[in-house]
Protein backbone atom coordinates (compact mmCIF):
# COMPACT_ATOMS: atom_id res chain seq x y z
CA UNK A 1 0.00 0.00 0.00
CA UNK A 2 1.30 3.42 -1.00
CA UNK A 3 1.32 5.25 2.31
CA UNK A 4 2.53 3.40 5.39
CA UNK A 5 0.75 2.51 8.61
CA UNK A 6 2.39 5.45 10.44
CA UNK A 7 0.66 7.82 8.01
CA UNK A 8 -2.68 6.05 8.62
CA UNK A 9 -2.27 6.27 12.42
CA UNK A 10 -1.64 10.03 12.24
CA UNK A 11 -4.62 10.60 9.95
CA UNK A 12 -6.97 8.47 12.05
CA UNK A 13 -5.92 10.32 15.20
CA UNK A 14 -6.64 13.70 13.61
CA UNK A 15 -10.02 12.47 12.28
CA UNK A 16 -11.28 10.51 15.29
CA UNK A 17 -8.95 11.13 18.30
CA UNK A 18 -8.45 7.33 18.38
CA UNK A 19 -4.78 6.64 19.05
CA UNK A 20 -3.94 3.45 17.15
CA UNK A 21 -0.52 3.41 18.86
CA UNK A 22 -2.31 2.13 21.95
CA UNK A 23 -3.50 -1.03 20.16
CA UNK A 24 -1.40 -4.08 19.38
CA UNK A 25 -0.09 -3.27 15.92
CA UNK A 26 -0.23 -6.64 14.19
CA UNK A 27 -3.83 -7.31 15.19
CA UNK A 28 -5.09 -3.82 14.42
CA UNK A 29 -3.24 -3.47 11.10
CA UNK A 30 -4.63 -6.83 9.97
CA UNK A 31 -8.19 -5.76 10.88
CA UNK A 32 -7.85 -2.45 9.02
CA UNK A 33 -6.24 -4.02 5.93
CA UNK A 34 -9.09 -6.55 5.75
CA UNK A 35 -11.64 -3.72 5.87
CA UNK A 36 -9.85 -1.70 3.17
CA UNK A 37 -9.55 -4.77 0.91
CA UNK A 38 -13.28 -5.42 1.32
CA UNK A 39 -13.99 -2.05 -0.33
CA UNK A 40 -11.38 -2.59 -3.06
CA UNK A 41 -9.58 0.63 -2.10
CA UNK A 42 -5.89 0.75 -2.97
CA UNK A 43 -3.69 2.41 -0.37
CA UNK A 44 -4.12 4.06 3.02
CA UNK A 45 -4.06 7.54 1.45
CA UNK A 46 -7.06 6.74 -0.80
CA UNK A 47 -8.88 5.17 2.14
CA UNK A 48 -8.33 8.26 4.31
CA UNK A 49 -9.64 10.46 1.45
CA UNK A 50 -12.81 8.33 1.33
CA UNK A 51 -13.22 8.41 5.12
CA UNK A 52 -13.23 12.22 5.00
CA UNK A 53 -15.96 12.27 2.34
CA UNK A 54 -18.16 9.26 3.13
CA UNK A 55 -20.00 9.37 6.48
CA UNK A 56 -21.18 5.74 6.24
CA UNK A 57 -17.63 4.52 5.52
CA UNK A 58 -16.30 6.59 8.42
CA UNK A 59 -18.88 5.17 10.85
CA UNK A 60 -18.20 1.64 9.61
CA UNK A 61 -14.49 2.16 10.28
CA UNK A 62 -14.98 3.38 13.86
CA UNK A 63 -17.46 0.60 14.55
CA UNK A 64 -15.09 -2.01 13.09
CA UNK A 65 -11.96 -1.04 15.01
CA UNK A 66 -13.67 -0.55 18.37
CA UNK A 67 -14.16 -4.19 19.18
CA UNK A 68 -17.77 -4.85 20.24
CA UNK A 69 -18.23 -8.37 21.57
CA UNK A 70 -20.64 -8.32 24.45
CA UNK A 71 -23.36 -10.29 26.19
CA UNK A 72 -25.39 -10.10 29.38
CA UNK A 73 -23.88 -11.69 32.50
CA UNK A 74 -20.80 -12.77 30.56
CA UNK A 75 -18.95 -15.37 32.68
CA UNK A 76 -21.89 -16.03 35.07
CA UNK A 77 -19.65 -17.41 37.84
CA UNK A 78 -18.01 -13.97 38.14
CA UNK A 79 -21.42 -12.29 38.33
CA UNK A 80 -22.27 -14.72 41.15
CA UNK A 81 -19.29 -13.32 43.09
CA UNK A 82 -20.49 -9.82 42.23
CA UNK A 83 -23.96 -10.63 43.61
CA UNK A 84 -22.95 -12.58 46.72
CA UNK A 85 -19.78 -10.79 47.78
CA UNK A 86 -18.85 -7.55 45.98
CA UNK A 87 -22.19 -5.67 46.02
CA UNK A 88 -22.97 -6.50 49.69
CA UNK A 89 -19.44 -5.38 50.69
CA UNK A 90 -19.75 -2.10 48.78
CA UNK A 91 -23.16 -1.41 50.36
CA UNK A 92 -21.81 -2.10 53.86
CA UNK A 93 -18.93 0.34 53.20
CA UNK A 94 -20.63 3.12 51.26
CA UNK A 95 -24.40 2.70 51.62
CA UNK A 96 -26.82 2.23 48.75
CA UNK A 97 -26.06 5.35 46.71
CA UNK A 98 -23.20 3.78 44.80
CA UNK A 99 -21.39 5.51 41.95
CA UNK A 100 -20.88 2.87 39.27
CA UNK A 101 -19.07 3.28 35.95
CA UNK A 102 -19.29 0.77 33.11
CA UNK A 103 -16.33 1.71 30.88
CA UNK A 104 -16.14 0.61 27.22
CA UNK A 105 -19.74 -0.56 27.64
CA UNK A 106 -20.33 -1.57 24.01
CA UNK A 107 -24.00 -2.30 23.19
CA UNK A 108 -25.19 -1.91 26.78
CA UNK A 109 -25.27 -5.57 27.84
CA UNK A 110 -22.89 -4.90 30.73
CA UNK A 111 -24.39 -1.75 32.29
CA UNK A 112 -27.87 -3.27 32.03
CA UNK A 113 -26.54 -6.46 33.68
CA UNK A 114 -25.16 -4.24 36.45
CA UNK A 115 -28.55 -2.60 37.01
CA UNK A 116 -30.19 -6.03 37.30
CA UNK A 117 -27.47 -7.34 39.64
CA UNK A 118 -27.72 -4.25 41.86
CA UNK A 119 -31.53 -4.43 41.88
CA UNK A 120 -31.31 -7.56 44.06
CA UNK A 121 -29.81 -5.35 46.79
CA UNK A 122 -30.90 -1.77 46.09
CA UNK A 123 -34.26 -0.25 45.07
CA UNK A 124 -34.25 0.27 41.31
CA UNK A 125 -34.89 4.02 41.53
CA UNK A 126 -31.71 4.43 43.63
CA UNK A 127 -29.45 2.82 41.00
CA UNK A 128 -27.48 4.99 38.60
CA UNK A 129 -24.86 3.71 36.17
CA UNK A 130 -22.57 5.85 34.03
CA UNK A 131 -21.88 3.87 30.83
CA UNK A 132 -19.29 5.05 28.32
CA UNK A 133 -17.95 3.95 24.97
CA UNK A 134 -15.79 5.36 22.21
CA UNK A 135 -18.26 4.38 19.49
CA UNK A 136 -21.44 6.43 19.19
CA UNK A 137 -23.07 3.77 16.98
CA UNK A 138 -22.90 1.12 19.72
CA UNK A 139 -24.21 3.67 22.23
CA UNK A 140 -27.17 4.24 19.88
CA UNK A 141 -27.77 0.45 19.81
CA UNK A 142 -27.51 0.32 23.61
CA UNK A 143 -30.17 3.01 23.98
CA UNK A 144 -32.56 0.99 21.76
CA UNK A 145 -32.01 -2.04 24.02
CA UNK A 146 -32.92 -4.83 21.57
CA UNK A 147 -30.82 -8.01 21.79
CA UNK A 148 -30.41 -11.35 20.04
CA UNK A 149 -31.29 -14.54 21.88
CA UNK A 150 -27.61 -15.51 22.34
CA UNK A 151 -26.84 -12.17 24.06
CA UNK A 152 -29.37 -12.83 26.83
CA UNK A 153 -28.69 -16.57 27.23
CA UNK A 154 -26.94 -16.14 30.62
CA UNK A 155 -29.51 -13.75 32.16
CA UNK A 156 -30.98 -15.35 35.32
CA UNK A 157 -34.47 -16.69 34.56
CA UNK A 158 -36.27 -14.42 37.05
CA UNK A 159 -34.53 -11.31 35.65
CA UNK A 160 -35.30 -12.32 32.08
CA UNK A 161 -38.97 -12.76 32.94
CA UNK A 162 -39.14 -9.49 34.86
CA UNK A 163 -37.12 -7.15 32.64
CA UNK A 164 -37.30 -8.46 29.06
CA UNK A 165 -40.06 -8.66 26.47
CA UNK A 166 -39.71 -10.99 23.50
CA UNK A 167 -40.04 -9.17 20.17
CA UNK A 168 -39.96 -11.77 17.38
CA UNK A 169 -36.63 -13.59 17.71
CA UNK A 170 -35.15 -10.74 19.83
CA UNK A 171 -35.46 -9.51 23.41
CA UNK A 172 -36.14 -5.91 24.43
CA UNK A 173 -34.96 -4.65 27.81
CA UNK A 174 -37.49 -2.75 29.91
CA UNK A 175 -37.57 1.04 30.08
CA UNK A 176 -37.24 0.90 33.89
CA UNK A 177 -33.79 -0.71 33.50
CA UNK A 178 -32.80 1.66 30.68
CA UNK A 179 -33.74 4.67 32.78
CA UNK A 180 -31.04 3.79 35.34
CA UNK A 181 -28.18 4.13 32.81
CA UNK A 182 -26.65 7.34 31.49
CA UNK A 183 -24.69 6.76 28.27
CA UNK A 184 -21.82 9.03 27.23
CA UNK A 185 -19.16 9.00 24.51
CA UNK A 186 -15.74 8.60 26.09
CA UNK A 187 -12.18 7.81 25.00
CA UNK A 188 -10.28 5.88 27.70
CA UNK A 189 -6.94 7.11 26.38
CA UNK A 190 -7.80 10.80 26.16
CA UNK A 191 -10.83 11.92 28.15
CA UNK A 192 -11.28 12.78 31.84
CA UNK A 193 -12.51 9.84 33.93
CA UNK A 194 -15.57 9.90 36.22
CA UNK A 195 -14.11 10.29 39.71
CA UNK A 196 -14.88 8.94 43.20
CA UNK A 197 -16.35 5.70 41.81
CA UNK A 198 -17.32 2.87 44.14
CA UNK A 199 -17.31 0.30 41.32
CA UNK A 200 -15.70 0.41 37.86
CA UNK A 201 -16.41 -2.34 35.34
CA UNK A 202 -14.20 -2.66 32.24
CA UNK A 203 -14.09 -6.14 30.78
CA UNK A 204 -12.43 -7.78 27.78
CA UNK A 205 -11.41 -4.51 26.14
CA UNK A 206 -7.86 -3.84 27.31
CA UNK A 207 -6.56 -7.11 25.84
CA UNK A 208 -6.35 -5.22 22.54
CA UNK A 209 -4.16 -2.48 24.08
CA UNK A 210 -0.38 -2.39 24.36
CA UNK A 211 1.09 -3.09 27.81
CA UNK A 212 1.89 0.63 28.25
CA UNK A 213 -1.65 1.71 27.38
CA UNK A 214 -3.10 -0.97 29.69
CA UNK A 215 -0.99 0.25 32.61
CA UNK A 216 -2.02 3.83 31.93
CA UNK A 217 -5.74 2.93 31.97
CA UNK A 218 -5.50 0.67 35.04
CA UNK A 219 -3.59 3.43 36.90
CA UNK A 220 -6.29 5.97 35.99
CA UNK A 221 -9.03 3.59 37.14
CA UNK A 222 -7.21 3.22 40.48
CA UNK A 223 -7.00 7.02 40.93
CA UNK A 224 -10.72 7.39 40.19
CA UNK A 225 -11.90 4.71 42.60
CA UNK A 226 -12.72 5.72 46.15
CA UNK A 227 -10.54 3.90 48.72
CA UNK A 228 -12.38 0.61 49.24
CA UNK A 229 -13.80 0.79 45.70
CA UNK A 230 -13.55 -2.16 43.31
CA UNK A 231 -12.49 -2.69 39.68
CA UNK A 232 -14.10 -5.65 37.84
CA UNK A 233 -12.16 -6.86 34.76
CA UNK A 234 -12.74 -9.56 32.15
CA UNK A 235 -11.87 -13.24 32.08
CA UNK A 236 -9.38 -12.61 29.26
CA UNK A 237 -7.41 -10.12 31.38
CA UNK A 238 -5.23 -9.99 34.44
CA UNK A 239 -3.28 -7.21 36.17
CA UNK A 240 0.07 -8.87 36.82
CA UNK A 241 1.62 -5.71 38.32
CA UNK A 242 -1.47 -4.81 40.37
CA UNK A 243 0.57 -3.95 43.50
CA UNK A 244 2.71 -1.46 41.56
CA UNK A 245 -0.50 0.19 40.30
CA UNK A 246 -1.89 0.54 43.83
CA UNK A 247 -4.42 -2.31 43.92
CA UNK A 248 -5.11 -5.17 46.31
CA UNK A 249 -6.36 -8.30 44.56
CA UNK A 250 -9.64 -9.75 45.82
CA UNK A 251 -9.58 -12.60 43.28
CA UNK A 252 -8.66 -13.09 39.62
CA UNK A 253 -11.12 -10.52 38.27
CA UNK A 254 -11.81 -8.12 41.15
CA UNK A 255 -9.25 -5.58 42.35
CA UNK A 256 -9.67 -3.10 45.18
CA UNK A 257 -8.17 0.29 45.90
CA UNK A 258 -7.07 -0.21 49.52
CA UNK A 259 -8.05 2.23 52.27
Amino acid sequence: MGYDYEYLKQQIFSLTSIDLNAYKERQMKRRIDTLIDKHGIKGYDKYVEQLKKDKALFEEFVNYITINVSEFYRNPEQWKIMDEQIIPELISRFGKNLKVWSAACSTGDEPYSLVMALSRHIPLQQIRIIATDLDKQVIAKAKVGLYADRSVAAVPADMKKKFFTQVGPSYKISDEIKARVEFREHNLLKDTYPNDCHLIVCRNVLIYFTEEAKDEVFAKFQKNLKPGGVLFIGSTEQIINYKDLGYARKNSFFYERPF
